[in-house]
């Protein structure tokens, strides 16, 4: 195994992509490769990659994806210069647990994306 890329589904994927792009992520791919009508979308930032489809997009060949927006997973985001990333988002998104130091030495804190789901940012010392 080399890397992981979560398949994020969403109601509303213009919303989502505007949403990762305020977090720094820009669009590599996407379905359509152009106009206004998305069904996926795939956005990247250093080598972190998510990718972000429409419920509708896979009804017919996966009917098991009919969940509602959230879910029950946190997605861990490591990265460098945790406190300028912070200051720099923390007044465009909704911050659920500011900065804080863990018990296992990790700096971190958790927002909450425009589906539902916890992002927590950290950076290990």
């Amino acid at each position: 195994m080399e890397s992981l890329s979560p398949n994020i589904f969403t109601n509303d994927i213009k919303a989502t992509v505007s949403f990762y792009k305020i977090l720094g992520f820009e669009v590599t791919m996407s379905v359509p490769e152009t106009g206004e009508d998305l069904v996926w979308a795939m956005m990247a930032k250093g080598s972190v990659t998510f990718m972000f489809q429409t419920f509708e997009s896979l009804a017919d060949e996966l009917p098991q994806i009919s969940r509602t927006n959230g879910g029950s997973l946190l997605l861990y985001v490591n990265l460098k210069n945790i406190n300028s990333f912070f200051e720099e988002i923390k007044d465009k998104v909704t911050v659920l647990k500011g900065l804080e130091k863990t018990f296992y030495g990790a700096t971190e804190f958790s927002i909450l994306d425009n589906n539902n789901y916890v992002l927590t940012f950290a950076e290990h010392e």
